[in-house]
C-alpha cells in the first residue's frame, strides 16, 4: 500500500520535494514504514498535546501514533524547514538544504514508528538515541545510494574522515570541560 502525501501547504513547495519524499521512502525496508497511512504537509504543526517545550513554530515534524482504526501518519512543517519571513540571507541556506533537511526529516518520523511499533524492548529514555542513530544510518545508506559515483570514489577515505571528527569531537569535549571547571 503507497503511502498519501497529502500537501495542505499553501505556498510552493521546492520543485521535486514530493518525489523526494516518495524516494526516500522507497529506500526504507517495507517493514519500516508497515503501518502509516499518510504524510500531511502543512505551514505549522497545530495540536493540542504540543505543550510549552516546543513552539508551534520551531517543531518541524510530528509522528502520530496509530489510534483505534486510524494508522499512524506523519505531519511536517514547511515554513520551519523553509522559513518565509525573514531576510533573504536568512532565507538562502535553508532553501539550499531544504530537501535534504527534509529527507532527514522523514527518516527520523519513521525512525520513530519503528521503534515506537517494532522495538518494545526499548525504554523512553533508550528511544532518542536509538532514533538518531537509525536516522543516520538510512540518510548515509540513501546517501551513497543516490550519489553511487562519489560514495565509491570516498569510500577509501571514510575511515580517516571519521577517525578525524572523533579527535575533534574529543578535544571539543575536553576543552568544554576545562572552560567550565
Amino acid at each position: 500500500m503507497a503511502i498519501r502525501i497529502e500537501n495542505q501547504y499553501e505556498g510552493s513547495l521546492p520543485k521535486g520535494s514530493l518525489e523526494q519524499i516518495e524516494n526516500a521512502f522507497d529506500s526504507l525496508p517495507r517493514e519500516h514504514t508497515r503501518g502509516i497511512e499518510r504524510i500531511r504537509l502543512v505551514p505549522f504543526i497545530t495540536d493540542p498535546r504540543i505543550k510549552g517545550a516546543f513552539q508551534a513554530t520551531e517543531l518541524p515534524g510530528l509522528y502520530h501514533p496509530r489510534q483505534g482504526p486510524k494508522g499512524a501518519w506523519l505531519e511536517i512543517a514547511v515554513n520551519v524547514l523553509l522559513p518565509a519571513n525573514k531576510p533573504f540571507h536568512k532565507r538562502i541556506v535553508p532553501r539550499l538544504s531544504f530537501k535534504s533537511n527534509l529527507v532527514a526529516l522523514v527518516f527520523s518520523l519513521v525512525g520513530q514508528h519503528y521503534h515506537l511499533t517494532l522495538k518494545h524492548s526499548l525504554k523512553k529514555t533508550q528511544l532518542e538515541p536509538a532514533v538518531r542513530m537509525y536516522t543516520e544510518k538510512q540518510l548515509k545508506a540513501w546517501n551513497e545510494k543516490k550519489h553511487s559515483f562519489r560514495a565509491r570514489l570516498f569510500k577509501p577515505l571514510q575511515p580517516t574522515f571519521e577517525r578525524w571528527a572523533k579527535s575533534l569531537q574529543k578535544r571539543a569535549a575536553a576543552e568544554k570541560k576545562r572552560q567550565t571547571g
